[in-house]
């Protein structure tokens, strides 16, 4: 039997079906009606909110135009309710309230659904060009097939292309990084400048746990180390890295890797930025938000010892955002840190710049607004 998703539904009284594509891994609606121009937005969010997905036969333009009225309606909830649902009880209590609403938000939304020709088109009127993005997100080509995705994915598939093209400024690295869809942008990268400034313990290597996008390997590089091995085990990743440093003219002194945190060896320096919340991700694009029990920060100090060379010290980065959420304590990371028996040799810190430092309607403003990012240097004890 076939495990490709598929999508079902009843068009002029036949049975239709096609390739369901989705990034999250969500699985395909079980109830599809038709919809189009001349559905109101109230019906629209009533059907969604029910669990009905809605496949879109209309303008493209005017889809776009239902999902910002159904994002409205979510938005617009009553204010008290909204308040106390994120502020009664403990910021964890928050954090959690304010993480389901958000997943609801993405559910309901994600019910708008598009038609995709084979070749990657959208066949409405107005649509845009959007086979580059599809092919970068899905490899379109690979799988020649007629699918449905939802609006909103596909939003961000268009945004995560425009970010590919044009790339993010790095202002410690002087250039622009590149990143892949699926791949955490370095859109906040406060915490590149503590690794630009950090005093090197050697330049002969250095390691780099769970690269990303690559940044981090091309900063060291551009810093004198002189060869990096770079790991991560999403292949999306490992593209980008590769592709990032090769564009940048350094990535005949990185070697990228596919591997579960540590490469075979030991080197002078180790560095890695894991997810900053402990807490599980609800898609396969918040991996590099959300590390379930600390898995990555656990690893990454666990096995340091084994890996640093004699003298080496490893740089940890990390966010105290989840400490202000109460999800993780310092106490916590110090006795993680003591227990893979490391000691501190400096921490230095940086205040994030990003707009919900100062967004006072976010629920989760009071941590935001004390969120400190360090780097911590450490050795064997």
């Amino acid at each position: 039997m076939s495990t490709t998703p598929t999508i079902v539904w009843l068009e002029d009284e036949q049975t239709r079906s096609a390739r369901w594509r989705s990034s999250a891994g969500n699985a395909a609606p079980a109830r599809v009606v038709l919809a189009d121009d001349r559905m109101s937005a109230d019906t629209a969010f009533r059907l969604a909110s029910e669990g009905t997905a809605l496949l879109w036969r209309g303008d493209f333009q005017n889809a776009r135009q239902l999902l910002q009225a159904m994002a409205r309606r979510i938005d617009q909830a009553p204010r008290r309710a909204r308040r106390k649902s994120t502020t009664d009880g403990t910021m964890p209590d928050a954090f959690n309230a304010h993480r389901m609403a958000q997943a609801q938000r993405a559910r309901t939304l994600g019910r708008l659904l598009l038609p995709v020709d084979a070749d990657g088109s959208i066949p409405l009127r107005r649509a845009p060009d959007v086979r580059d993005a599809l092919q970068n997100a899905y490899g379109i080509e690979q799988e020649p097939v007629a699918s449905v995705v939802s609006l909103r994915e596909l939003q961000g598939l268009i945004g995560a292309h425009e970010w590919r093209k044009k790339g993010v400024e790095i202002g410690a690295l002087g250039d622009r990084i590149h990143p892949h869809y699926g791949v955490f942008a370095p859109i906040r990268n406060e915490y590149v400048s503590l690794v630009a400034a950090a005093p090197l313990p050697a330049t002969s290597l250095a390691f780099d746990i769970g690269t990303g996008t690559g940044v981090l390997a091309a900063l060291l590089v551009q810093r004198g180390v002189r060869r990096v091995v770079a790991t991560d085990l999403d292949p999306r990743a490992l593209a980008c890295a590769r592709d990032n440093l090769d564009r940048l003219g350094v990535g005949a002194a990185v070697e990228v890797v596919a591997a579960d945190l540590y490469p075979p060896g030991r080197a002078p320096l180790i560095i890695c930025n894991p997810p900053w919340v402990p807490a599980r991700p609800s898609s396969p694009l918040e991996h590099a938000v959300y590390d379930p029990d600390s898995r990555m920060l656990r690893g990454f100090l666990d096995g340091l010892a084994a890996h640093l060379s004699p003298g080496g010290e490893g740089w940890l980065i990390l966010s105290d955002l989840a400490e202000h959420l109460q999800l993780r304590s310092r106490e916590t990371l110090l006795a993680m840190i003591a227990g893979a028996g490391l000691q501190v040799l400096e921490r230095t810190d940086v205040r994030p710049q990003h707009p919900k430092v100062m967004d006072a309607a976010d629920p989760l403003h009071a941590a935001r607004a004390a969120e400190v990012t360090s780097l911590w240097r450490l050795a064997i004890h």
